[in-house]
């Protein structure tokens, strides 16, 4: 039978998969990744680290089954979106990436806010003006390092330059071309007229390649470094999000993605593009259906950080002090005994998108502790997921199944909270690699070494079923409530107290790249 790798260039970590199909995972290996941030809200990354690291563990992957070798169908990678990579005439890297995460263009946001209409935008690009934008980026780039603006030849994303560095093809896959902006979902296809909101020719942009489309094949040069066979085809990928939940089994209209990593996300298999601007648009890699999902900027984040900080007594000497912490909040009644948490620790995506929101941690009395703090936490995340699933039924996608992954499912104190917030059944997943595993699968089907968009859920484990209990119902309405309001009373101080400081941040920070 043929085999496949799949890779994922994520932002802590790159990670490969190697898989005997049709239901075999041989081996899965990961490299970590430098996160550069010299600024407040920057967020940057050495696109070569990328490659370096998709070299050691293809040799790696192969290492381990070198009788696969010979067998091998294809390779796909998945990467972050839409991180921006920019490459001179001569083919080098200009700069290290600016990451989709990267909050530095808020002035160039509002400036193209100011400019076009943005509802009309909305409708055209399926995407809203915000911080994801490439245009934005690309414009503060011509700002604030013109040297570097005038010298870029092409600008792709993350896997695009992979893929590139692999085959020699310059491709962007659709979903980075649609999330950054530049694409009329009309026809599917980059317009020059959003291209130039950029200020960079249409010449710049590679064209445009589906998730499952053989872009092109290894080359001797990038066989010699990465031990993969010369001639392999070089599948165009998938956004990293998307290709996790297709993994997952997010196929059927209404399957929904819960995330617990680092940051929350949430994504829903649907049939039409209903844009709107609470949240992103993708399309699913399966062709002519379409992913529309939202991220949370800090979920397990947070809970990294009241672990080291609030909590470090109470954890001190810990093997898994999340468990413990968990443990300790099953024994706090559902509202936490009236302490409310925003979890915007690092600003919000959606559905607010408000760059200026922070975390904030209500109700307290010295009757509370860390325990309390920890179930708010915990609840502050299920409500956000809500506040999702709220905005989905109200464009009219059904939600039909909730399905969980990630580290943080496996607190079944955190899932039965979710499950009790929301008011369904919660699948939890076991062993999911992650988007490497989706990026194999469609590298699979791209060059016909399998025919079953649904076959890589063969490779997920399912877990336990978390149902809701009715009796936590009516208190998590309240909360809820309490939760929503909250926020809609503090954004205006937040606006008016953190965007000065921000602001001021940014005028004091040399802007060096």
């Amino acid at each position: 039978m043929p085999a496949v790798i799949g890779i994922d260039i994520g932002t802590t970590s790159t990670i490969g998969i190697l898989i005997d199909l049709p239901d075999r995972i041989v081996a899965v290996v990961s490299r970590p990744v430098d996160l550069v941030s010299l600024h407040p809200g920057w967020a940057e990354e050495d696109p070569e680290q990328w490659w370096r690291n998709t070299c050691a563990i293809t040799r790696e992957l192969l290492e381990t089954a070198p009788e696969l070798r010979g067998s091998l169908a294809a390779i796909g990678v998945a990467g972050m979106v839409p991180a921006v990579v920019l490459l001179d005439g001569a083919g080098r890297v200009l700069r290290r990436s600016i990451q989709q995460s990267d909050g530095r263009c808020m002035a160039e946001v509002e400036a193209l806010a100011q400019e076009v209409d943005a509802n009309a935008f909305l409708r055209r690009t399926g995407n809203g003006i915000n911080q994801q934008i490439v245009a934005a980026k690309l414009r503060w780039l011509a700002r604030h390092e013109p040297e570097v603006f005038a010298r870029i030849a092409t600008v792709f994303g993350s896997y695009d330059f992979i893929n590139w560095k692999l085959s020699g093809a310059r491709t962007i896959e659709h979903n980075w071309a649609l999330e950054a902006g530049f694409v009329d979902l009309a026809d599917g296809c980059v317009a020059p007229d959003l291209v130039a909101l950029a200020g960079i020719p249409a010449a710049a942009l590679p064209p445009i390649a589906e998730s499952h489309c053989v872009i092109g094949h290894v080359t001797a040069a990038a066989a010699a470094e990465s031990g993969v066979p010369e001639g392999l085809p070089v599948v165009a990928g998938a956004a990293d999000h998307v290709a996790s939940a297709y993994a997952a089994g997010v196929v059927a209209e209404g399957d929904v993605l819960l995330k617990f990593g680092g940051a929350g996300d949430i994504l829903i298999a649907a049939d039409t593009a209903r844009p709107d601007a609470r949240l992103f648009l993708d399309r699913h890699v399966i062709p002519g259906r379409f992913m529309p999902n939202g991220c949370m900027a800090a979920t397990g984040a947070m809970l990294n950080w009241i672990v080291s900080g609030f909590a470090a007594g109470v954890v001190a000497g810990s093997d898994d002090p999340h468990a413990t912490l968990d443990a300790l909040a099953a024994a706090i009644p559902p509202g936490s005994d009236g302490v409310v948490v925003l979890p915007y620790l690092l600003g919000e995506k959606s559905p607010i998108h408000d760059p200026l929101a922070r975390g904030t941690i209500t109700g307290l009395s010295l009757s509370h502790g860390p325990a309390h703090l920890w179930r708010a936490a915990l609840e502050g995340v299920g409500y956000a997921f809500l506040h999702h699933i709220e905005v989905f039924r109200e464009l009219g996608y059904p939600v039909r199944r909730l399905l969980a992954s990630d580290g943080g499912s496996r607190s079944l104190v955190w899932m039965q909270i979710v499950a009790d917030i929301i008011g369904m059944p919660v699948q939890r997943l076991e062993g999911h690699p992650g988007s490497c595993l989706g990026a194999a699968w469609v590298a699979a089907v791209g060059v016909g070494a399998s025919t079953d968009w649904a076959g890589a859920r063969a490779l997920v484990k399912l877990g336990e079923v978390v149902v809701p209990n009715p009796a936590h119902a009516a208190g998590y309405a309240r909360g809820y409530g309490q939760f929503r309001s909250l926020y809609l009373r503090l954004a205006p101080w937040f606006a008016e107290t953190i965007a000065t400081g921000f602001l001021a941040g940014l005028d004091r920070a040399k802007m060096e790249p």
